[in-house]
């Protein structure tokens, strides 16, 4: 018998360590205890997040490994935008800790400035601006060039760069693109035609970069890139400094090989970087890419839903360091999450063997998706009870390789046992009380739909449920049943499972109150079953 502690857990504590929208804001008041620190120094960070679960920044705070460490019931780091480079991911990733963002929310607004940088390069109109104001009328010195029939690389085509593209293709551009994590079907639909990186760059006439920065990328435009590129090629960074080298920039920009640059981001903020800055054929902006209205409020609303739904052990779509679930999978496969986690709690407080190999079967439509996020699910059920970590879908996989638990798993697109959808979990050998589960999910729920050989139907929601292998006779159902009601247990469902007729069966029963020890002593001596088992999810 397996029974967990019972305990009221507070408010969660929120810290908002930078300025977000109230709509944010707000939805995390309706969720937790909310604290916004929006000028909040590092040490005075440090000395209040050990009793933070949940970080919201933007790009002002660092959050560190120092920090990390010393905060000890953090679960969810929220960045309300697009980058996470001022976030020790790793770090976080080896504490359990789920960093999720919010990229979508500023894609249009980043994919609109990019095209007002681009504009504004090609058509010079800062430094137009700049003249008309200081009294003259340069209209000769200011002739422009048309973005018409140029060849524009995207590098990077995320939700950004998608967004880019789709608003190129008004100015009647050729569109190439490069990223090693798209396809060729995909480019084609948003318009692009993709190529590796080296030929974008000798065939652009102006390239725009929409990549984060991390070790792959910082300085992905460095000196040999710039020798491979077309003489008088522009520049347009719009999502991270470090992802081109200023200084090899500034080289093209003074030998005549750059013609000109659009810059919203630089290696250091506020840059510093004076012979970059004093260049004439560059246009500069203050890290606006997402400094819209509109963008602020998505932004700090999708990153609260996300905590939010971390928080809630519900599937996060945007965690950067968690499996994660692609929009068109996450209706589909979002319920699985749900009943791989239930599965994997059901069997470790239902075998008796030491679990050091798990076979995890996935039949039907789901076989064809990417369910690493559903094995996460079902390890992170096996392992909460075991395991003195917090145990999440970030160190789900890492703990149970720590553990020396195999994880084997199999596929099968045909549907099984008349669902469309089925997981089963077994764990291999002899012994122990059980040794197979499986579910699927049936009007958004998860369900329990077979126990070894013994087919039934339980809904897995919250609450205890009472296994009983017994022989199917005459009096056994009532006699259990009476001696719940003696004990003042309640039970609000009921299923049994059987091979035949008065043959080996299973018995499942929803009850709502726990079964105490003498209780359970009382139903295994005073009733004919072989085993019982009282779990609590």
């Amino acid at each position: 018998m397996v029974l967990k502690a019972n305990t009221i857990a507070a408010p969660p504590h929120i810290i908002v360590a930078d300025t977000i929208a109230d709509d944010g804001i707000r939805a995390l008041q309706e969720f937790g205890d909310v604290h916004v620190h929006p000028t909040i120094s590092p040490d005075e960070l440090l000395a209040i997040i050990p009793n933070c679960v949940a970080l919201v920044v933007r790009s002002r705070t660092r959050v560190t490994r120092e920090m990390i460490e010393a905060a000890k019931n953090l679960r969810v780091i929220g960045r309300a935008g697009i980058g996470t480079d001022n976030i020790d991911v790793e770090a976080a990733s080896r504490h359990g800790i789920v960093v999720v963002n919010a990229p979508t929310a500023v894609a249009v607004a980043a994919a609109e400035h990019t095209i007002a940088l681009i504009l504004s390069l090609f058509r010079r109109i800062p430094q137009a601006h700049q003249s008309v104001i200081a009294g003259r009328w340069e209209r000769n010195r200011f002739v422009g060039t048309e973005l018409k029939g140029k060849t524009v690389g995207i590098i990077g085509l995320g939700n950004i760069g998608a967004e880019v593209a789709r608003r190129l293709a008004a100015f009647d551009v050729r569109l190439i693109g490069s990223d090693p994590f798209v396809n060729a079907e995909y480019a084609s639909r948003i318009g692009v035609e993709l190529l590796p990186l080296e030929q974008l760059i000798g065939q652009a006439d102006l390239i725009t970069v929409h990549v984060p920065l991390t070790a792959s990328t910082r300085n992905l435009l460095g000196t040999s890139q710039f020798e491979q590129m077309k003489t008088g090629v522009r520049i347009v960074n719009c999502a991270r400094g470090g992802v081109i080298e200023e200084d090899a920039l500034v080289q093209g920009l003074t030998s005549g090989k750059v013609a000109g640059a659009a810059l919203d981001v630089f290696a250091q903020e506020p840059p510093t970087n004076r012979a970059l800055l004093e260049a004439p054929n560059v246009v500069f902006t203050p890290h606006l890419g997402a400094s819209t209205e509109e963008a602020q409020v998505a932004a700090s609303v999708e990153v609260a839903q996300q905590i939010i739904a971390v928080l809630e052990g519900q599937p996060v779509r945007y965690a950067v360091n968690a499996p994660a679930i692609l929009p068109e999978s996450l209706a589909a496969l979002g319920p699985y999450v749900a009943l791989g986690e239930r599965l994997g709690e059901l069997m470790s407080q239902l075998t008796d063997q030491h679990l050091s190999r798990i076979e995890i079967t996935y039949a039907g439509q789901i076989a064809d998706l990417d369910v690493t996020a559903v094995k996460s699910a079902v390890v992170k059920g096996l392992l909460s009870s075991a395991s003195p970590e917090h145990v999440n879908l970030v160190n789900a996989l890492l703990l149970a390789r720590t553990r020396g638990l195999q994880i084997v798993e199999a596929r099968c697109s045909t549907p099984q046992e008349n669902y469309a959808n089925l997981i089963s979990l077994r764990v291999p050998g002899r012994g122990g009380f059980i040794q197979e589960l499986a579910g699927t999910v049936l009007n958004a729920e998860p369900h329990l739909v077979r126990v070894d050989q013994y087919r039934i139907d339980v809904v897995l929601s919250e609450g205890y449920l009472f296994f009983v292998h017994h022989v199917d006779q005459p009096g056994v159902v009532g006699r259990i049943g009476t001696l719940l009601g003696a004990g003042d247990v309640n039970i609000s469902a009921m299923q049994v499972g059987r091979l035949q007729p008065r043959g080996e069966a299973m018995m499942v029963l929803a009850v709502d109150e726990p079964i105490d020890q003498s209780l359970y002593q009382r139903i295994i001596s005073e009733t004919p079953i072989q085993a019982a088992r009282l779990v609590q999810l």
